[in-house]
């Protein structure tokens, strides 16, 4: 090859390096779930870059993506009850930047204003909701802290970010608190049952003593029945009559009482006169 054509073929390759280095400079491309940030010469642009790909000014401009998508965070808590008991908290902040404050939060925050804008106010909002609760409750009342604790936070945070959830993950007691607090709630078990007890006590009693009332207006109703009304004794006497022959006992002299069938065995029967 010619040193003129080794020349022209360098020439060729500089011209086509130059031309991608300027259409890598001149392009950019916002990822999903991302916007991007406008910064030319250290000037942030006021509005923000939608995802996909444009055009850019070369080698003055960059574009910062700062992601709008819903991030989870841990966050831990040292707390005090009311009862002043020691309280640890572990929580998971499910957070999100909106559009509108994408710009802001870039030039304040650096993108990323989790941990120095949510987790504070978060620490902060789930102190105070614990501090007007004693340990027991704070144990017992998760759901109720929760929404306290995420209300809070997002009147402290403000429009400036969105939380969508604070998750209670863990409540860390002393050991003695803990059995102190299991001790407490078994002996409540107890005085329960025990209360349970008492009034099924009550109630078979009562049960037992309305049985007995009944039963004895019933005895007195057919012992009413039978003195006004003899022929009924005897129309039981013959409905329950096994079919074997009877021996009769005369009436009572005064009137009042029936002749009795009593049913004699096989060997000693007799006919009636």
């Amino acid at each position: 090859m010619s040193p003129s054509s080794l020349n022209k073929l360098i020439g060729v390759g500089i011209l086509v390096f130059i031309l991608v280095l300027l259409a890598s400079s001149t392009t950019y491309i916002v990822d999903p779930g991302n916007r991007g940030i406008k910064v030319t010469l250290g000037k942030t642009a006021g509005q923000f870059l939608p995802e996909g790909f444009g055009f850019k000014a070369p080698f003055v401009t960059d574009i910062v993506s700062v992601n709008i998508r819903q991030r989870t965070r841990a966050v831990r808590a040292d707390c005090f009850s009311s009862d002043l008991q020691q309280v640890m908290m572990d929580l998971r902040v499910i957070y999100r930047v909106p559009e509108d404050s994408v710009v802001q939060i870039y030039r304040e925050f650096s993108g990323d204003p989790f941990d120095s804008l949510i987790a504070p106010r978060v620490q902060e909002a789930i102190k105070e909701v614990s501090a007007m609760l004693t340990a027991e409750l704070i144990v017992k009342k998760r759901e109720e802290i929760k929404q306290k604790t995420m209300a809070a936070a997002k009147l402290k945070i403000g429009s400036l970010l969105i939380v969508e959830d604070v998750v209670i993950r863990d409540i860390g007691l002393s050991a003695e608190l803990e059995r102190a607090i299991e001790a407490k709630m078994v002996a409540e078990q107890q005085a329960n049952q025990a209360r349970f007890t008492q009034i099924q006590t009550k109630i078979e009693a009562e049960t037992a003593i309305i049985g007995a009332r009944g039963e004895a207006e019933a005895i007195r109703v057919r012992g009413d029945a039978l003195r006004l009304s003899p022929a009924f004794l005897r129309w039981k006497i013959v409905d329950r009559w096994n079919g074997r022959s009877p021996m009769v006992v005369p009436e009572a002299p005064n009137k009042n009482g029936a002749d009795l069938l009593l049913p004699l065995g096989p060997a000693d029967s007799i006919a009636s006169p």
